[in-house]
C-alpha cells in the first residue's frame, strides 16, 4: 500500500525518531507481538516489533557483525553456535560465514518474525535458512536452553527484544545459568543491551545477573544508526577471562581461516579489539 505517511518509533516516551513511509509492505499481530514492515526513504526495508526498530536494510550489518564476529573470532574454536531469536535470519547468515561452525540451531519464539522476513527482506538472510549446517526452530528459547544438554554449544548469540514483554524471560538469572551449563568449556554468550546513555539500567541489571554464572563479564559496543541515543551495547559473558584481550594479530589470523577476513562492512579486527574499550559512563554500569 503507497503512503507518504510518517511511522514514530514508540521505544521512549519522550525521545525518538521517525521514518518516512514509501510503502506499507505488512502489519500483522501475532501471537506474541505487533509486528510491521515497510519500505522507507531512507533506509530500505524496515522491521518494527511493537513498535520499535529492530532491522533496517541500510544499516543491519553493524548490529549483525558485532553481534556475530565478535563472538565467535574471540572463541576462535567454535564448531556449535545456538542463536536465540534473530528470526530476520541475518546473525545466522554471519555465523554461517565461518567455515569451521559445524551447526547452527536458531530457536526463534515467533514464526510469523521468520515468515515476513523471508517474504519481505529475504537479502538479510540471503541463503542461510538453506545451508545444511542451520537448524532452525519455531520455538521457545527459554525452554530450548532449559533441556539443552550440558556442554552442547560453544557460543550463545541472544539477539532479542529489551526485557520488556516477549524478551524478558531471556535476561533473568535462570537464562544465564542454563545458559553457563549448555556452553562448552571455554564457552561465552553474548546479547543485545539496549543503547546506555538511554537504558543504562538494562546494562546494569543484566550485568549483574550474568556475574552470578559467568566469570568474566563486559559489554562491547556498536555504533548502530538507527539504534539511537548513541553506542549499542552488547553483553558479554565468558567462562575464560582471556577471550576479551585477544590481540588483533590473532583475531586477523583467525578471519582470515574462518573466510570471512574482508567481507566485512563494519568489523574489522581493530575495531573487534576496540569495542571492548568503553567510555566511562558506559564502563561504570558494569561493575557489580
Amino acid at each position: 500500500m503507497a503512503t507518504d505517511s510518517w511511522v514514530n518509533e514508540t521505544l521512549y516516551p519522550d525521545w525518538g525518531q521517525r521514518f518516512l513511509v514509501k510503502r506499507e509492505l505488512a502489519r500483522v499481530q501475532s501471537d506474541f507481538q505487533d509486528i510491521m514492515v515497510f519500505e522507507s526513504t531512507s533506509h530500505g526495508r524496515v522491521m518494527l516489533l511493537d513498535g520499535v526498530v529492530q532491522i533496517t536494510e541500510r544499516d543491519e550489518f553493524v548490529y549483525q557483525e558485532m553481534l556475530t564476529h565478535v563472538p565467535l573470532l574471540a572463541h576462535g574454536e567454535a564448531k556449535r553456535v545456538l542463536i536465540i531469536g534473530a528470526g530476520d535470519g541475518g546473525v545466522l547468515r554471519r555465523v554461517l560465514q565461518h567455515r569451521n561452525v559445524e551447526k547452527a540451531v536458531m530457536v526463534e519464539i515467533d514464526g510469523e518474525v521468520i515468515r515476513l522476513a523471508k517474504e519481505f527482506m529475504p537479502g538479510i538472510a540471503g541463503d542461510a535458512w538453506n545451508d545444511p549446517r542451520a537448524e532452525v526452530i519455531v520455538g521457545d528459547g527459554i525452554d530450548y536452553v532449559r533441556q539443552a544438554a550440558s556442554g552442547s554449544f560453544d557460543v550463545v548469540i541472544v539477539d532479542s527484544t529489551d526485557p520488556i514483554g516477549v524478551g524478558e524471560v531471556l535476561f533473568t538469572d535462570e537464562f544465564y545459568a542454563n545458559a553457563a551449563r549448555l556452553l562448552s568449556d571455554r564457552g561465552l554468550i553474548v546479547n543485545q543491551c539496549g543503547v546506555p546513555f538511554m537504558q543504562a539500567d538494562e546494562l546494569r541489571e543484566t550485568n549483574i545477573r550474568r556475574a552470578k554464572s559467568f566469570p568474566d563479564t563486559w559489554a562491547y559496543v556498536a555504533a548502530v544508526p538507527t539504534y539511537v541515543g548513541g553506542f549499542m551495547t552488547l553483553g558479554w559473558a565468558a567462562k575464560d577471562a582471556t577471550l576479551r584481550a585477544v590481540d588483533v594479530a590473532t583475531i586477523r589470523a583467525r578471519a582470515e581461516a574462518a573466510g570471512i577476513l574482508g567481507q566485512t562492512r563494519y568489523w574489522t579486527p581493530e575495531i573487534h579489539a576496540g569495542a571492548f574499550a568503553l567510555p566511562p559512563y558506559i564502563a561504570e554500569n558494569l561493575a557489580c
